[in-house]
């Protein structure tokens, strides 16, 4: 059974940073990744990273966090982490880690059509 428990959420101030983490249980290969949803808003993918077989660390970024934020991929500990900067008041919202045997770009996908989905953490920036 695959679990995603994220972790790292916070207040902080606009400017500052945080680090998610979402630990993956029961999950190998294929493409992790974090949304995040805003109060009244959508659910988002903001992120992603291919890993499978020989081909490791392929990434993505949405426009609006590109440059600011990194994600990346423990292998060995199965822990999937955002380094998020210069943070703004329009990153709040609920982050979650979410993942995909078949995806390449999770990123992409309508939140109904992700298999498996963390619990969510909230960030807020002010």
């Amino acid at each position: 059974q695959v679990q995603l428990v994220e972790s790292g959420g916070g207040s902080v101030q606009v400017g500052g940073s945080l680090r998610l983490s979402c630990a993956a249980s029961g999950y190998s290969d294929g493409c992790m990744g974090w949304f995040r949803q805003a109060p009244g808003k959508e659910r988002e993918g903001i992120a992603n990273i291919y890993a499978r077989g020989g081909i490791t660390g392929i990434t993505g970024y949405a426009d609006s966090v590109k440059v600011r934020f990194s994600i990346s991929l423990d292998n060995a500990k199965k822990t999937l982490y955002l380094q998020m900067n210069s943070l703004k008041p329009e990153d709040t919202g609920m982050y979650y880690c979410a993942a995909d045997y078949l995806a390449f770009e999770i990123m992409y996908y309508n939140e109904y059509d992700v298999r498996y989905w963390g619990q969510g953490t909230q960030v807020t920036v002010s």
